[in-house]
Protein backbone atom coordinates (compact mmCIF):
# COMPACT_ATOMS: atom_id res chain seq x y z
CA UNK A 1 0.00 0.00 0.00
CA UNK A 2 1.52 3.60 -1.11
CA UNK A 3 1.52 5.60 1.83
CA UNK A 4 0.34 9.27 1.42
CA UNK A 5 1.93 12.49 1.55
CA UNK A 6 2.32 16.03 3.68
CA UNK A 7 3.90 17.97 1.63
CA UNK A 8 5.88 21.23 2.33
CA UNK A 9 7.07 23.12 -1.22
CA UNK A 10 6.48 26.56 -2.61
CA UNK A 11 2.86 27.89 -3.02
CA UNK A 12 1.22 25.15 -5.84
CA UNK A 13 0.02 26.53 -9.20
CA UNK A 14 3.11 29.03 -9.91
CA UNK A 15 5.60 27.64 -12.33
CA UNK A 16 6.25 24.21 -11.35
CA UNK A 17 9.53 23.35 -9.59
CA UNK A 18 10.49 20.04 -9.90
CA UNK A 19 8.54 18.84 -6.27
CA UNK A 20 5.62 20.35 -8.29
CA UNK A 21 6.49 17.73 -11.42
CA UNK A 22 6.97 14.66 -9.11
CA UNK A 23 3.72 15.17 -7.03
CA UNK A 24 1.89 15.42 -9.90
CA UNK A 25 2.56 12.13 -11.03
CA UNK A 26 3.33 10.39 -7.25
CA UNK A 27 -0.25 11.82 -6.16
CA UNK A 28 -1.56 9.21 -9.25
CA UNK A 29 -1.20 6.42 -6.52
CA UNK A 30 -1.56 8.24 -2.94
CA UNK A 31 -3.47 11.00 -0.95
CA UNK A 32 -1.13 14.47 -0.90
CA UNK A 33 -2.27 17.35 1.07
CA UNK A 34 0.12 19.95 -0.24
CA UNK A 35 1.24 22.97 2.45
CA UNK A 36 1.77 26.13 0.48
CA UNK A 37 5.34 28.17 1.39
CA UNK A 38 6.30 28.49 4.81
CA UNK A 39 9.10 30.90 3.85
CA UNK A 40 13.06 30.86 3.64
CA UNK A 41 13.54 34.21 5.24
CA UNK A 42 12.47 36.63 7.60
CA UNK A 43 10.09 39.70 6.17
CA UNK A 44 11.78 42.95 5.93
CA UNK A 45 9.58 46.38 6.63
CA UNK A 46 9.08 46.55 2.35
CA UNK A 47 5.68 46.81 1.25
CA UNK A 48 5.97 43.48 -0.34
CA UNK A 49 7.16 41.41 2.51
CA UNK A 50 4.36 43.14 4.74
CA UNK A 51 2.11 42.23 2.16
CA UNK A 52 3.38 38.97 2.32
CA UNK A 53 3.30 38.58 6.25
CA UNK A 54 -0.61 39.56 5.86
CA UNK A 55 -1.50 37.23 3.25
CA UNK A 56 -0.14 33.96 5.23
CA UNK A 57 -1.52 35.20 8.58
CA UNK A 58 -4.94 35.75 7.11
CA UNK A 59 -4.89 33.00 4.53
CA UNK A 60 -7.94 31.43 2.81
CA UNK A 61 -7.49 28.54 1.89
CA UNK A 62 -7.17 27.62 -1.86
CA UNK A 63 -7.81 24.47 -4.17
CA UNK A 64 -5.16 23.40 -6.66
CA UNK A 65 -6.71 25.64 -9.93
CA UNK A 66 -7.03 28.08 -7.51
CA UNK A 67 -10.75 28.53 -7.11
CA UNK A 68 -12.58 27.45 -4.73
CA UNK A 69 -13.82 23.53 -5.23
CA UNK A 70 -15.17 21.49 -2.62
CA UNK A 71 -13.07 19.31 -0.58
CA UNK A 72 -11.29 16.17 -2.05
CA UNK A 73 -9.79 13.39 -0.27
CA UNK A 74 -7.58 12.95 -2.61
CA UNK A 75 -5.66 16.00 -3.25
CA UNK A 76 -5.73 19.09 -1.13
CA UNK A 77 -3.98 22.46 -0.98
CA UNK A 78 -3.25 24.30 2.27
CA UNK A 79 -2.52 27.62 2.61
CA UNK A 80 -1.33 27.93 5.84
CA UNK A 81 -1.12 30.48 8.54
CA UNK A 82 2.27 30.87 9.79
CA UNK A 83 5.16 32.85 11.30
CA UNK A 84 7.97 32.53 8.33
CA UNK A 85 11.34 31.77 9.86
CA UNK A 86 11.43 32.11 13.14
CA UNK A 87 14.85 31.79 15.12
CA UNK A 88 13.72 32.03 18.52
CA UNK A 89 13.87 28.41 19.88
CA UNK A 90 10.60 29.57 21.32
CA UNK A 91 9.14 31.12 18.06
CA UNK A 92 9.96 28.14 16.28
CA UNK A 93 8.01 25.49 19.20
CA UNK A 94 4.89 28.32 18.05
CA UNK A 95 5.15 28.13 14.59
CA UNK A 96 5.45 24.58 14.24
CA UNK A 97 2.62 24.21 16.78
CA UNK A 98 0.39 26.79 14.68
CA UNK A 99 0.88 24.82 11.48
CA UNK A 100 0.39 20.69 13.20
CA UNK A 101 -2.76 22.52 14.10
CA UNK A 102 -4.20 23.40 10.64
CA UNK A 103 -2.76 20.04 8.94
CA UNK A 104 -3.48 17.99 11.34
CA UNK A 105 -7.44 17.72 10.89
CA UNK A 106 -7.20 18.71 7.35
CA UNK A 107 -5.25 15.15 7.07
CA UNK A 108 -7.49 13.35 9.34
CA UNK A 109 -10.44 14.46 7.18
CA UNK A 110 -8.65 12.82 4.09
CA UNK A 111 -7.94 9.82 5.93
CA UNK A 112 -4.53 9.74 6.31
CA UNK A 113 -2.32 7.42 8.29
CA UNK A 114 1.29 7.46 9.12
CA UNK A 115 1.71 9.78 6.05
CA UNK A 116 5.25 10.63 4.39
CA UNK A 117 6.23 14.17 5.29
CA UNK A 118 8.19 15.41 2.85
CA UNK A 119 9.96 18.98 2.61
CA UNK A 120 11.83 21.08 -0.08
CA UNK A 121 11.95 23.42 2.69
CA UNK A 122 14.41 23.11 5.40
CA UNK A 123 12.72 25.15 7.65
CA UNK A 124 9.77 22.72 7.78
CA UNK A 125 12.17 20.29 10.02
CA UNK A 126 10.37 21.24 13.08
CA UNK A 127 6.98 19.60 11.85
CA UNK A 128 8.68 16.15 12.44
CA UNK A 129 7.11 14.28 15.03
CA UNK A 130 4.08 16.66 14.73
CA UNK A 131 2.21 15.00 12.02
CA UNK A 132 2.18 11.88 12.57
CA UNK A 133 4.60 10.86 9.89
CA UNK A 134 6.01 7.34 9.43
CA UNK A 135 9.25 8.39 7.04
CA UNK A 136 10.83 12.57 5.93
CA UNK A 137 11.81 12.54 3.22
CA UNK A 138 14.15 15.54 2.28
CA UNK A 139 13.80 16.67 -1.42
CA UNK A 140 16.60 19.28 -2.24
CA UNK A 141 16.70 21.09 -5.73
CA UNK A 142 18.66 24.12 -4.48
CA UNK A 143 22.00 25.03 -2.48
CA UNK A 144 20.37 27.43 0.04
CA UNK A 145 23.64 28.81 0.68
CA UNK A 146 23.70 30.09 -2.13
CA UNK A 147 20.38 31.24 -3.29
CA UNK A 148 19.45 35.02 -3.07
CA UNK A 149 16.67 35.98 -0.91
CA UNK A 150 17.16 32.88 2.09
CA UNK A 151 18.31 33.74 5.95
CA UNK A 152 21.05 31.44 4.87
CA UNK A 153 23.04 31.23 8.29
CA UNK A 154 19.06 29.69 9.87
CA UNK A 155 18.51 27.47 6.50
CA UNK A 156 21.64 26.18 6.98
CA UNK A 157 21.09 25.55 10.48
CA UNK A 158 17.77 23.97 9.87
CA UNK A 159 18.92 21.81 6.62
CA UNK A 160 22.01 20.55 9.15
CA UNK A 161 19.15 19.18 11.17
CA UNK A 162 17.19 17.78 8.41
CA UNK A 163 19.82 15.85 6.98
CA UNK A 164 20.22 14.04 10.68
CA UNK A 165 16.41 13.65 10.74
CA UNK A 166 15.48 12.72 7.50
CA UNK A 167 15.27 8.92 6.28
CA UNK A 168 15.90 10.36 2.60
CA UNK A 169 17.58 12.69 1.22
CA UNK A 170 17.06 13.11 -2.52
CA UNK A 171 19.15 15.52 -4.24
CA UNK A 172 19.23 17.07 -7.75
CA UNK A 173 22.85 17.36 -8.42
CA UNK A 174 26.80 15.48 -7.38
CA UNK A 175 27.27 18.82 -6.13
CA UNK A 176 24.12 18.74 -3.19
CA UNK A 177 24.81 15.35 -2.64
CA UNK A 178 28.48 16.31 -1.81
CA UNK A 179 27.34 18.41 0.35
CA UNK A 180 24.18 16.73 1.77
CA UNK A 181 26.57 13.38 2.20
CA UNK A 182 24.74 10.92 4.56
CA UNK A 183 23.87 7.10 3.70
CA UNK A 184 19.98 8.27 3.36
CA UNK A 185 21.28 10.56 0.60
CA UNK A 186 20.55 9.79 -3.27
CA UNK A 187 21.05 11.38 -6.45
CA UNK A 188 17.89 12.24 -8.38
CA UNK A 189 18.49 14.18 -11.53
CA UNK A 190 16.19 16.79 -13.15
CA UNK A 191 13.41 15.16 -14.89
CA UNK A 192 11.49 16.86 -18.01
CA UNK A 193 7.54 16.82 -19.27
CA UNK A 194 9.02 15.12 -22.70
CA UNK A 195 5.70 15.12 -24.66
CA UNK A 196 5.24 18.61 -23.61
CA UNK A 197 8.66 20.24 -25.40
CA UNK A 198 9.08 17.70 -27.88
CA UNK A 199 5.30 17.63 -29.26
CA UNK A 200 5.18 20.34 -31.98
CA UNK A 201 3.00 23.97 -30.21
CA UNK A 202 1.75 26.40 -31.95
CA UNK A 203 3.97 29.71 -32.20
CA UNK A 204 3.23 32.44 -29.53
CA UNK A 205 2.18 35.81 -30.95
CA UNK A 206 4.16 37.24 -28.93
CA UNK A 207 7.30 36.27 -30.81
CA UNK A 208 9.04 39.23 -33.11
CA UNK A 209 9.20 38.75 -36.52
CA UNK A 210 11.47 39.43 -39.52
CA UNK A 211 14.92 38.35 -37.60
CA UNK A 212 16.08 35.02 -36.28
CA UNK A 213 15.57 34.67 -32.37
CA UNK A 214 18.02 33.62 -29.52
CA UNK A 215 15.82 32.87 -26.36
CA UNK A 216 15.79 32.19 -23.08
CA UNK A 217 12.92 31.67 -20.26
CA UNK A 218 12.95 31.45 -16.58
CA UNK A 219 13.66 33.90 -14.13
CA UNK A 220 15.34 36.73 -14.83
CA UNK A 221 17.33 36.98 -11.44
CA UNK A 222 21.32 37.75 -10.50
CA UNK A 223 22.27 34.61 -11.82
CA UNK A 224 21.50 35.75 -15.26
CA UNK A 225 25.34 36.84 -17.27
CA UNK A 226 23.90 40.30 -18.45
CA UNK A 227 27.39 41.83 -19.22
CA UNK A 228 28.27 39.26 -21.23
CA UNK A 229 24.58 39.23 -22.70
CA UNK A 230 24.93 42.70 -23.18
CA UNK A 231 28.29 42.51 -25.54
CA UNK A 232 26.60 39.53 -27.06
CA UNK A 233 23.48 42.06 -27.99
CA UNK A 234 25.61 44.78 -28.82
CA UNK A 235 27.72 42.73 -31.97
CA UNK A 236 24.43 41.39 -33.16
CA UNK A 237 22.01 43.72 -34.54
CA UNK A 238 20.63 41.33 -37.08
CA UNK A 239 19.34 38.82 -34.51
CA UNK A 240 16.40 39.58 -32.07
CA UNK A 241 16.49 38.40 -28.31
CA UNK A 242 13.92 37.34 -26.23
CA UNK A 243 13.93 36.67 -22.70
CA UNK A 244 10.16 35.75 -20.94
CA UNK A 245 10.20 35.74 -17.28
CA UNK A 246 9.75 37.83 -14.06
CA UNK A 247 13.00 40.59 -13.97
CA UNK A 248 13.55 40.44 -10.22
CA UNK A 249 16.71 42.79 -10.86
CA UNK A 250 17.49 45.56 -12.94
CA UNK A 251 17.74 44.66 -16.85
CA UNK A 252 18.44 47.98 -18.18
CA UNK A 253 21.52 47.14 -19.38
CA UNK A 254 19.67 44.71 -21.85
CA UNK A 255 16.15 46.69 -22.43
CA UNK A 256 19.06 49.38 -23.61
CA UNK A 257 18.59 47.30 -27.52
CA UNK A 258 15.79 47.46 -29.59
CA UNK A 259 16.84 44.31 -30.43
CA UNK A 260 15.43 43.05 -26.73
CA UNK A 261 12.10 41.98 -25.94
CA UNK A 262 11.13 41.25 -22.32
CA UNK A 263 7.72 39.71 -21.81
CA UNK A 264 6.06 38.75 -18.56
CA UNK A 265 6.16 34.47 -17.25
CA UNK A 266 3.62 32.68 -19.26
CA UNK A 267 2.36 29.23 -18.28
CA UNK A 268 4.91 26.34 -17.84
CA UNK A 269 2.81 24.30 -20.73
CA UNK A 270 2.72 27.46 -22.73
CA UNK A 271 6.76 27.67 -23.02
CA UNK A 272 7.25 25.23 -26.43
CA UNK A 273 5.41 28.30 -28.31
CA UNK A 274 8.34 30.26 -27.72
CA UNK A 275 11.12 27.55 -27.34
CA UNK A 276 9.89 25.42 -30.67
CA UNK A 277 10.00 28.27 -32.86
CA UNK A 278 12.96 30.56 -31.85
CA UNK A 279 16.60 29.08 -33.95
CA UNK A 280 18.21 28.89 -30.72
CA UNK A 281 18.31 28.89 -27.38
CA UNK A 282 20.23 30.39 -24.05
CA UNK A 283 21.53 29.38 -21.05
CA UNK A 284 24.06 32.40 -19.93
CA UNK A 285 24.58 31.83 -16.54
CA UNK A 286 27.10 33.20 -13.94
CA UNK A 287 29.84 31.21 -12.48
CA UNK A 288 28.58 31.08 -8.76
CA UNK A 289 28.07 28.27 -6.06
CA UNK A 290 24.51 28.09 -7.15
CA UNK A 291 24.75 27.91 -10.42
CA UNK A 292 27.45 25.31 -9.92
CA UNK A 293 24.64 23.48 -7.14
CA UNK A 294 22.39 23.54 -9.90
CA UNK A 295 20.67 21.04 -12.29
CA UNK A 296 18.02 23.52 -14.41
CA UNK A 297 14.85 22.17 -15.67
CA UNK A 298 15.47 24.34 -18.51
CA UNK A 299 17.91 22.32 -19.77
CA UNK A 300 16.14 18.97 -20.49
CA UNK A 301 13.24 21.26 -21.99
CA UNK A 302 15.29 23.06 -24.18
CA UNK A 303 17.06 19.60 -25.30
CA UNK A 304 13.63 17.69 -26.01
CA UNK A 305 12.92 20.79 -28.53
CA UNK A 306 15.55 19.80 -30.79
CA UNK A 307 16.86 22.94 -30.78
CA UNK A 308 20.43 24.05 -31.02
CA UNK A 309 21.34 24.92 -27.04
CA UNK A 310 24.09 27.30 -25.87
CA UNK A 311 25.61 27.66 -22.42
CA UNK A 312 28.42 29.07 -20.33
CA UNK A 313 29.85 25.88 -18.55
CA UNK A 314 28.56 24.71 -15.52
CA UNK A 315 28.53 21.08 -13.46
CA UNK A 316 25.15 19.93 -15.15
CA UNK A 317 26.18 20.10 -18.47
CA UNK A 318 28.16 17.15 -18.38
CA UNK A 319 26.36 14.70 -19.35
CA UNK A 320 24.99 16.57 -22.28
CA UNK A 321 28.39 17.91 -23.87
CA UNK A 322 28.24 16.58 -27.04
CA UNK A 323 24.65 18.16 -27.30
CA UNK A 324 25.19 21.59 -26.13
CA UNK A 325 27.27 24.29 -27.52
CA UNK A 326 29.52 25.94 -24.31
CA UNK A 327 31.26 29.43 -24.63
CA UNK A 328 33.44 30.77 -22.45
CA UNK A 329 33.19 34.49 -23.56
CA UNK A 330 31.28 36.91 -26.08
CA UNK A 331 33.02 36.25 -29.14
CA UNK A 332 32.86 32.53 -28.67
CA UNK A 333 28.69 32.79 -27.86
CA UNK A 334 28.12 35.11 -31.58
CA UNK A 335 29.85 32.79 -33.41
CA UNK A 336 27.67 30.29 -31.94
CA UNK A 337 24.79 31.74 -32.36
CA UNK A 338 25.22 32.65 -36.07
CA UNK A 339 26.23 28.84 -36.54
CA UNK A 340 23.02 27.92 -34.66
CA UNK A 341 20.95 29.62 -37.60
CA UNK A 342 22.05 26.84 -40.11
CA UNK A 343 21.37 23.96 -37.22
CA UNK A 344 18.70 21.23 -38.48
CA UNK A 345 16.34 19.73 -36.14
CA UNK A 346 18.27 17.24 -33.78
CA UNK A 347 16.22 14.26 -33.13
CA UNK A 348 19.57 12.60 -31.45
CA UNK A 349 19.28 15.22 -28.50
CA UNK A 350 15.72 14.81 -28.49
CA UNK A 351 16.13 11.01 -27.62
CA UNK A 352 18.83 11.42 -24.98
CA UNK A 353 15.93 13.31 -22.79
CA UNK A 354 13.24 11.17 -23.74
CA UNK A 355 13.90 8.19 -21.31
CA UNK A 356 14.44 11.17 -18.21
CA UNK A 357 10.38 12.34 -17.91
CA UNK A 358 9.45 13.13 -14.98
CA UNK A 359 7.11 9.70 -14.69
CA UNK A 360 10.35 7.89 -14.79
CA UNK A 361 11.63 10.16 -12.51
CA UNK A 362 8.59 9.40 -10.20
CA UNK A 363 8.83 5.96 -10.50
CA UNK A 364 12.64 5.67 -9.12
CA UNK A 365 11.35 7.88 -6.09
CA UNK A 366 8.91 5.22 -5.70
CA UNK A 367 11.83 2.52 -5.44
CA UNK A 368 12.98 4.29 -2.90
CA UNK A 369 10.41 4.84 -1.06
CA UNK A 370 9.21 1.42 -0.98
CA UNK A 371 12.79 0.09 0.54
CA UNK A 372 12.67 2.25 3.36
Amino acid sequence: MQRDLIVFGEDWGKLPSSTQHLIKHLQKTRKVLWVNSIGLRQPTLTWRDVKRVFEKLFAKQKSPSNTEQAFSTQFNVLNPKTVPVPKSRLMRRFASYLLAKQINPLAQKMGMNAPILWTSLPTAVDMIGRLNESQVVYYCGDDFGGLAGVDHEVVEQREQLLVQRADVILVSSEALQKKLASPNTYLLPHGVDYQLFSHPALVSKLLPQGKPIAGFYGSISHWLHQPLLASVISKMPDWNFVFVGKPVVDISQLTQFPNVFVFAEVAHDELPQFSQHWQVSLLPFVDNEQIRACNPLKLREYLATGKPVISTDFPALIPYKGFVTVVDNDIEMVDAIYASASSEHNYEQQALVSEEDWSYRANQVELLLSHE
